[in-house]
């Protein structure tokens, strides 16, 4: 089926129709709401502090440009994504909430999901908390009451409990990952604004950073569209079995891992992590303490200090690409599934040894991928050391390079192959 084709097929089909404009209209309500202000903001001063600050300005895009106007939603989905990653991480420790989280079927993992929505309200009111302590150290909040700050505090967990909502809205009534694709709105929305800026106090002598950074950002869409669609598959035989006159099984297929098969995930948790630091080291910045302010020093050069970051970002994503896939993919549970379908790969025995063989394959695949990611990932700022911070240049490949671009288009290819997915039940059907 070609492309115009499935695009028809989308408009034909009522109930994947339904599906889009579900998720169209949600995107649509984050983005009114990442305009609503709470009240009280000096927005000159608000603007000055985050176009003179790096890590707010790169924070303040993956929020879809809500903390730019200190909108309800402006913590965006940051404390729901660090909730979950805490638990998940925990299951490593607790062997209980490892067994609810895979052993306990649908029902426990509801039971998880719940208390990372539980947990995502702590988290939520102390970030909430120590970016306004900071934005009133910085001159873009006033002097406010004690029930001024308990309402906006309020306002603004309430906005990204919301917003959690929402991204599991998508997921159940919509198609795609709802939290992956609130990101990408986000992403997205202000990269028309970037660009134009970016055009309008362009220099002759930028024109060459700028060609540099959208050729590289082409190479990367490339690059990300290839290793996403990459495939190792393993050749999966099943058993005759004779029932009465008739011979079942004896195909040979294929089973598909995917070198990345933890999609952008890995980049949404590296990012949750790293994020914490700056944030600590800008709110400690204010403290009387010497002590404390060596610390918030300390945390703050971790954020300036490229070699670091880019050491540390790569290292995460490498991390959660094994971690989130272990989580997800079990090789026993499939070996498991294969031996009671009557399925085995040539050569391998069925059982243990099955397993035993896809896990040293996911491993091999999963090495590749992970650092493909983590390369990608840390780029824009390899690429900014090697420009030696060239004009423009820095600004524009990180808007549309590395991280950015990984997300959008991991999110648009994942979004697509669930969409085809739709098609072809439906044909079946």
């Amino acid at each position: 089926m070609s492309w115009y084709e499935q695009i028809r097929a989308i408009f034909r089909i009522r109930e994947l129709r339904n599906k889009l404009l579900f998720v169209l209209a949600i995107l649509g309500v984050f983005r009114i709401a990442a305009v609503i202000p709470v009240p009280g903001i000096n927005t000159e001063q608000l603007s000055a502090f985050l176009g003179g600050n790096e890590f707010f300005g790169f924070l303040n895009i993956f929020s879809g440009g809500a903390l730019s106007n200190l909108s309800i939603v402006m913590l965006g989905l940051g404390p729901y994504i660090t909730a979950t990653i805490t638990l998940q991480l925990l299951t490593m420790i607790f062997p209980k909430l490892k067994e609810m989280y895979e052993e306990s079927g649908e029902e426990g993992k509801q039971k998880f999901n719940q208390y990372g929505r539980m947990f995502t309200v702590p988290l939520a009111m102390l970030q909430g908390y120590g970016l306004i302590v900071l934005f009133q150290n910085q001159g873009v909040l006033p002097s406010i009451s004690p029930m001024q700050l308990v309402t906006i505090l309020a306002t603004v967990t309430a906005g990204a409990i919301w917003l959690m909502w929402l991204g599991e809205l998508i997921s159940e009534k919509g198609i795609g990952n709802g939290i992956s694709l609130l990101i990408f709105a986000g992403i997205i929305s202000g990269l028309p604004t970037i660009i134009r800026n970016a055009i309008l106090s362009a220099t002759p002598e930028d024109v060459p950073g700028y060609i540099m950074a959208v050729s590289v950002s082409l190479l990367i869409v490339a690059a990300v569209v290839m290793v996403n669609e990459a495939k190792r598959n393993i050749p999966i035989s099943y058993a005759k079995q004779i029932r009465g006159n008739k011979i079942y099984g004896g195909a040979t297929t294929y089973l598909p891992l995917s070198l990345n098969p933890a999609g952008v995930i890995p980049i949404i948790f590296a990012l949750s992590l790293i994020l914490f630091p700056g944030i600590i080291g800008s709110f400690l910045q204010g403290a009387q303490s010497v002590f404390m302010q060596n610390v918030a020093g300390f945390l703050s050069s971790f954020q300036g200090n490229i070699t670091v970051y880019s050491a540390t970002y790569f290292l995460l994503v490498v991390f959660f690409t094994y971690f989130y896939t272990a989580v997800t993919f079990n090789p026993e549970t499939v070996s498991q599934n294969l031996q009671k379908q009557g399925g085995f790969i040539p050569g391998i025995r069925p059982g243990r040894p099955t397993a035993e063989r896809l896990t040293f394959i996911l491993n091999r695949t999963l090495l590749v991928g992970a650092i493909f990611l983590g390369g990608i990932a840390v780029f824009p700022s390899i690429a900014q050391i090697f420009a030696g911070g060239a004009a423009g240049a820095g600004s524009l490949s990180f808007i549309i390079g590395g991280t950015s671009v990984l997300i959008v288009v991991s999110v648009v290819l994942d979004t697509i192959r669930q969409i085809r997915g739709q098609i072809v039940m439906r044909q079946y059907e």
